[in-house]
């Protein structure tokens, strides 16, 4: 057969594909809106891109892009499919709860350094130090490694071990160090301090099944001495579980006092949760801190609180996430994380933030006017668009010295931050740093 021949052929069967797959798909948009009909055609699309798509992509492949295409279309940012992995994270961050070594590793000059190990956890006992470079684990470099390949490398069954070679600043020598896995706590209330005035300050990082007994612990021991006014900083909280925002609205409000509301189109989507207990401190004024950060179940205790007049709320409107989520398993050992509810603040306003879910930030569109509510007391709060606080405050931009700082700068940010951090590690050796904050752990 030559040339021109093969060619004729070929062509013959393009064609003959291409007609053939137009009819299956004709056949399958046709008038029969059957579920039968619509997995027909689902099955036609599925067996022509895996045949004639012009790169190769496998079956598994097209069945995961079908699924993140098919939760995309809902429009909902809240509603996805979990891998196995990321389902894993999401439960360490609700339950507070992972095994590992207790320690917030950070890349400093290519190297995965020591920030703080976490006090009374595996790394601490083993002896391990703000400012200690680990340049070995299991017997290999770690030069080069990012941040979240050198949490995986520490990330391990409880019991297992880990062999670490440090760098210690002030030591000529390496240090070889055996480490041993365990449970590892992340507490949701991060600080907590007494101020001047008898200002009490807590700082709630996460809703986890732990935020109400950890709250109520730190204001007992702030009462304890003497504290009269508490602030409850929700800034840059992202929120959690919901049991745990009506846990914590409970703690602040009196018994039968609506807390939110859920509607959905299931009956256990249905539900008004309301205060079960006599609040524990009925003289102590309350001020809550929230930000563009602070979401879901944190705006479910600043809704409550301002509608029933118990807190005052300063700082800046907050994310705007008006709904609920369930969990439901799968085979493939992940989840789907399905918006099943919308919920209400106890005036009956939603928060819920409109988003453009397409990514086109040029798109115009009109102003939203935001519903009016009347709180117990009669003040006028708002629906849509996040919380709005009852005073305003912080900064929208950056102080002018801060992007002084950063212009002159520019791309050797990094530089900058790791010399700061050698800086402050060469102080705490020298004894002259007494105190960092905490900060969260890996």
């Amino acid at each position: 057969m030559n040339i021109r021949s093969r060619l004729v052929v070929v062509l013959a069967v393009l064609g003959s594909s291409v007609l053939f797959g137009g009819w299956l798909l004709g056949r399958g948009m046709g008038g029969d809106g059957s579920p039968f009909a619509r997995a027909r055609l689902f099955d036609d699309v599925l067996t022509h891109v895996g045949r004639f798509y012009v790169d190769s992509v496998s079956q598994p492949e097209l069945f995961e892009k079908a699924l993140n295409g098919m939760l995309e279309e809902l429009g909902d940012p809240h509603t996805l499919y979990l891998r196995a992995d990321r389902l894993k994270r999401l439960n360490e961050s609700t339950s507070g709860n992972y095994t590992g070594l207790g320690v917030q590793v950070d890349v400093r000059d290519g190297w995965p350094t020591v920030l703080a190990p976490l006090p009374g956890g595996p790394a601490e006992r083993a002896g391990l130090q703000t400012g200690d470079r680990i340049v070995e684990a299991a017997g290999k470099t770690t030069k080069g490694l990012t941040g979240e390949e050198m949490r995986n490398v520490l990330r391990g069954p409880i019991g297992s071990s880990l062999s670490v070679v440090i760098e210690r600043p002030g030591s000529t020598n390496r240090i070889q160090i055996r480490l041993m896995r365990g449970e590892i706590h992340r507490r949701a209330v991060r600080r907590s301090a007494l101020l001047a005035g008898g200002v009490g300050y807590v700082d709630v990082k996460i809703f986890s099944d732990s935020t109400e007994r950890e709250l109520s612990g730190a204001i007992d021991s702030l009462v304890k001495v003497g504290m009269t006014t508490l602030v409850l900083d929700l800034r840059a909280n992202p929120g959690g579980l919901l049991s745990q925002g009506v846990s914590v609205a409970d703690l602040f409000l009196d018994k039968g006092e609506s807390i939110v509301r859920i509607k959905g189109r299931i009956a256990d989507a249905n539900r008004t949760f309301n205060d079960e207990s006599s609040q524990r401190w009925t003289t102590l004024p309350v001020v809550v801190l929230i930000d563009e950060g602070s979401a879901s179940a944190s705006e479910i205790v600043a809704g409550a609180l301002q509608d029933h007049d118990r807190a005052l709320l300063v700082g800046r409107t907050s994310y705007g996430k008006g709904s609920a989520q369930s969990l439901y398993p799968t085979s493939t050992g992940g989840a789907l994380k399905l918006t099943t509810a919308r919920w209400y603040t106890p005036a009956g306003r939603s928060i819920d933030r409109q988003r453009d879910t397409r990514g086109d930030d040029d798109v115009d569109s009109d102003p939203v006017v935001r519903e009016r509510f009347t709180t117990d007391g009669g003040r006028t709060v708002f629906g849509g668009g996040g919380i709005t606080p009852d005073v305003m405050a912080g900064d929208t931009v950056l102080a002018p010295e801060e992007m002084a700082l950063q212009t002159a700068l520019g791309n050797r940010i990094p530089d900058f931050r790791d010399a700061f951090t050698a800086y402050a590690i060469a102080l705490k050796m020298s004894g002259c740093l007494l105190y960092t904050s905490p900060s969260p752990r890996d």
